[in-house]
């Protein structure tokens, strides 16, 4: 179960580390022509975007804090809920698809970091087996 929350943690933060960093960097005429928000709320959902992504995998390969991964997932699925209810309510339900699997899983993740393969904060060890 490790395996496929690690593999999931770090597609899910390359996704929104592409998708924070692109809406951060591109100019506030795009990003407001695309949705109907002010620019700052804009960039500050980037910027918690950009923050989710590392806290999905900096604390456990670390091993700094590893309660901050299931936290962050958890953040990033209360965003993909409003951008699937955004998507619902602006374009249609088909097109929502995509943002609500993402939350799913997210939600997954949190779920998972919390309850099924928490990370813990210790130390790994290096074990040397010697050849009989």
């Amino acid at each position: 179960m490790k395996y496929a929350l690690w593999t999931l943690q770090a597609l899910l933060a390359a996704l929104f580390l592409f998708g924070g960093v692109v809406k951060l960097t591109m100019p506030i005429e795009e990003l407001t022509a695309a949705m109907p928000f002010p620019a700052l709320f804009i960039q500050f959902i980037s910027v918690c975007e950009i923050l989710g992504a590392i806290g999905l995998v900096l604390p456990g390969l670390l091993r700094i804090q590893p309660v901050l991964t299931p936290i962050a997932a958890a953040g990033l699925t209360i965003i993909m809920i409003g951008a699937t209810l955004l998507t619902v309510t602006m374009m249609d339900v088909p097109s929502a698809i995509t943002p609500f699997v993402v939350g799913l899983v997210a939600a997954f993740i949190a779920y998972g970091r919390f309850s099924l393969a928490p990370q813990s904060n210790e130390p790994r060890q290096l074990v040397l087996q010697t050849a009989r």
